[in-house]
């Protein structure tokens, strides 16, 4: 079961960054002003969000006269139904292009949805370079924060990031119980039809339809082999609670 546990800023926002799904992009105009959108979010491994924009799109023609933007993600919920009451975050830095598969795989598990246009000649992946970021969290919980403290660290990860792809599809296809398990189990979230949609070293992404979870580890997790274990530990807690 989810307990309450003392503030860390960094941990706070490093989960408003993996959980949502969606955010307000803020560019420049052509007159210099401010230039605000709604587009869909995922991460690369490390935290930085991805966004899946349209050539055509305002935006992007904004970003590419000039690639300084902010962007505002929102955590899910908030208590009382009041939206200013659950954590935000504001990003500051620079978006470009970037053709690396990596970008697609992940934005695309995280958004299936999104595979009906993600091809056409007018859309391309880009990657916000995270320059800071700006978390309220609660009444006395507004803290400045480098891009240190928001991403996570993954010189060592290469084989985790290597094999995440066959982990996920593994996950999906055989182990559906234990997903669910971690959803209703430790995360305190309704049954649904859970699905693995990303692994890091600090957690692993879930999804039931509109719904969306997020799974931290206990430490650090940089391959395949701690990947496996750490998920059939997690399971075995889950069964036991």
């Amino acid at each position: 079961m989810a307990t309450e546990t003392s503030f860390s800023a960094t941990a706070s926002a490093r989960r408003v960054l993996r959980l949502a799904a969606t955010g307000a992009l803020a560019t420049l105009d052509q007159t210099g002003g401010p230039f605000a959108s709604l587009v869909t979010v995922a991460t690369t491994p490390a935290g930085e969000p991805i966004l899946l924009l349209s050539q055509l799109a305002v935006h992007t023609q904004n970003l590419a006269r000039a690639p300084r933007a902010s962007l505002l993600l929102v955590a899910p919920g908030g208590e009382g139904g009041d939206p200013l009451a659950g954590a935000r975050l504001t990003l500051t830095g620079t978006v470009g292009r970037d053709n690396d598969p990596l970008m697609r795989r992940r934005f695309l598990a995280r958004h299936e949805e999104a595979a009906g246009y993600a091809d056409f000649a007018d859309f391309a992946f880009f990657r916000f370079t995270v320059s800071g970021g700006h978390l309220v969290a609660g009444f006395g919980r507004i803290v400045d924060l480098k891009p240190d403290d928001l991403l996570t660290e993954v010189s060592q990860a290469a084989d985790l990031i290597a094999a995440e792809a066959s982990a996920v599809a593994h996950m999906n296809n055989d182990h559906a119980e234990a997903l669910s398990l971690y959803a209703t189990r430790l995360l305190d979230l309704a049954p649904g039809r859970w699905r693995m949609t990303g692994a890091d070293p600090d957690g692993i992404d879930l999804r039931a339809e509109a719904t969306r979870g997020r799974l931290d580890f206990g430490r650090p997790v940089t391959t395949a082999a701690e990947l496996r274990r750490t998920l059939a530990a997690l399971a075995e807690t889950a069964r036991a609670g």
